[in-house]
């Protein structure tokens, strides 16, 4: 892979966002990269302008939702000027939102790469060609990159922000292009096609082919073979594409934002996903500390108030029914402005004051993850946990607020 120039780090999102034209939002399972990817487009689009696409692969299909635009798909679809208006916004740009659809973006692959009309046509009529693509490995990746590589060329957008696929290795994204490379030159392709483009076979594979012809069936050996002969004729443009992929994702056009939560599996795969972005030599923007606990846990001051506030409400263990103690007059005073009763009151009280601790540990922990994750990145963004799921424009909008605190 070409080695990117080292670029200078940004000082926020908004200039991460305004000084690239391609980010890729990447991360473990369930962190939040789609959640994410659309609150960086919907703020691109909002505060700085231009043309914005996101393109998704997630199946979930919560990105569709969240933007109000129906059912998403290969094409491009405009989140409308009255989505943002129903939210208060008026966005200086556009916002459009895609997903990869993988047979779509398959055969848009065939009739890009065919080198004639026939082979085309062979391959898309073939009986194996819509069981084997559905089912290839890493099929969402490399589509992933190959729709990055056209939306790219096509100069429509000004920045195109991807989620990228759901993956149980978050470098597969980035494999994908030197995975296809590989597949053209293996040896699996060769023992494949070999026996099918001769007549000679060798002594010690004809008896594997007389023993699977009456398994399996002449013709179902035959339509793997002249599948992969014809997959094998369209070798060139899908070399020479995985190459181009390959250049621009190492451009210094192009960015990577790392999200995760400050738990110690996600955290740890985020600083696995950042070195090795850093030894390719490739840019890590920003990192995102997602669902993150308020710093406020950590403060002494903070720490302090618990302290004083189960000490107030201790008294009632020792007499659940005097409400009219010293320390009850905060207690007596909460319950007034709720209106509820006195004894629910302190035991609420208590309980929060009891728990307070535990949280402040939890948030002790976070701290030090993210510091560690400040290592690996200058820019490294802390959303907090929310009081409410994202579900529409105006919660990405919040969560993009979060993002430019």
């Amino acid at each position: 892979m070409a080695a990117a120039r080292r670029a200078a780090p940004s000082a926020d999102i908004e200039s991460l966002l305004a000084s690239k034209e391609m980010l890729l939002v990447c991360g473990s399972g369930g962190v939040g990269k789609t959640t994410m990817a659309a609150a960086l487009a919907a703020y691109a689009a909002t505060e700085i302008g231009g043309r914005v696409l996101v393109l998704t692969v997630d199946p979930a299909r919560r990105l569709a939702d969240a933007l109000g635009v129906g059912r998403l798909g290969n094409d491009a679809t405009r989140v409308s000027a009255e989505a943002f208006a129903a939210v208060g916004v008026e966005p200086r740009g556009e916002l459009w939102a895609a997903m990869l659809d993988t047979k779509a973006g398959w055969d848009e692959l065939i009739r890009r790469h065919a080198p004639d009309s026939r082979v085309e046509a062979s391959v898309l009529a073939n009986p194996l060609y819509q069981n084997i693509t559905s089912r290839f490995v890493h099929s969402h990746d490399y589509l992933a990159m190959e729709r990055l590589h056209e939306l790219h060329a096509s100069g429509q957008y000004d920045l195109i922000v991807v989620d990228t696929p759901p993956s149980r290795n978050a470098l597969d994204v980035l494999d994908a292009p030197v995975r296809m490379k590989e597949f053209f030159g293996s040896r699996l392709l060769k023992w494949l096609t070999v026996p099918y483009r001769s007549r000679l076979f060798t002594a010690a594979s004809k008896p594997f082919y007389q023993v699977a012809d009456r398994v399996l069936g002449s013709r179902f050996l035959q339509d793997i073979a002249e599948f992969f002969i014809l997959f094998q004729a369209m070798e060139a443009g899908f070399v020479e594409h995985a190459r181009e992929v390959e250049q621009l994702l190492a451009d210094p056009r192009t960015s990577f934002v790392v999200v995760s939560t400050l738990e110690a599996a996600p955290a740890h795969e985020a600083r696995f996903l950042a070195r090795e972005l850093t030894r390719r030599e490739l840019h890590l923007g920003a990192i995102v500390a997602n669902r993150a606990l308020p710093s406020s846990f950590t403060a002494k001051a903070s720490a302090a108030s618990a302290r004083k506030l189960l000490r107030a409400t201790e008294s009632a263990d020792a007499d659940p029914d005097d409400d009219d103690d010293d320390d009850g007059d905060l207690v007596t005073a909460v319950a007034h402005a709720l209106d509820a009763e006195p004894r629910v009151v302190r035991g609420v009280l208590h309980e929060i004051a009891a728990r307070f601790h535990d949280l402040a540990v939890v948030a002790a922990r976070e701290a030090e993850r993210r510091a560690e994750l400040g290592t690996m990145c200058p820019l490294v963004v802390a959303v907090p946990v929310l009081d409410h799921d994202v579900n529409d424009l105006g919660d990405l909008l919040e969560v993009a607020r979060h993002l430019d605190a």
